[in-house]
């Protein structure tokens, strides 16, 4: 069965621009999340993923952002599900389509903000420039 996931990347510092424009970012420790969502994922496992982001416990000293208040950089990315097993070119068959993921992965973004937490995004569908520093570095795949 396939999940919706999460990369998540405890960060000291990200931004996220699109055509030279900076649209999201957020400064100091926090985590930078890039989310993938699939067919049969449902506003239930966004608002899942959401209550594992703010309370997973990666920042420094075992701290969550629930804990410390520090700052989610959340990016729809369907490449998440690129299947490269077979032949040289990914398929993407697993990914939801525009119209499915884009909904969840803004529930999954409401669900953060009404638990708390300061978030930022990047822009759906568009051809985003991602700059991060990985902390640690430290990354987990988050699955629900």
């Amino acid at each position: 069965m396939v999940h919706m996931r999460a990369v998540v990347q405890r960060v000291d510092g990200a931004s996220v621009a699109v055509g030279g424009e900076t649209v999201g970012e957020i400064v100091g420790e926090g985590l930078c999340v890039l989310i993938g969502v699939t067919h049969d994922d449902t506003p239930a496992k966004a608002a899942q993923l959401a209550r594992k982001l703010w309370s997973v416990r990666i920042l420094e000293g075992e701290r969550s952002c629930s804990d410390s208040g520090a700052p989610l950089l959340v990016i729809s990315q369907f490449t998440l599900y690129g299947d490269a097993r077979k032949g040289r070119r990914p398929t993407w068959n697993a990914a939801a389509p525009g119209e499915v993921a884009e909904p969840l992965v803004n529930e999954v973004v409401a669900a953060l903000r009404a638990l708390g937490a300061q978030v930022e995004t990047g822009r759906f569908g568009a051809d985003m420039k991602v700059s991060l520093t990985n902390d640690g570095p430290f990354t987990v795949l988050v699955e629900v």
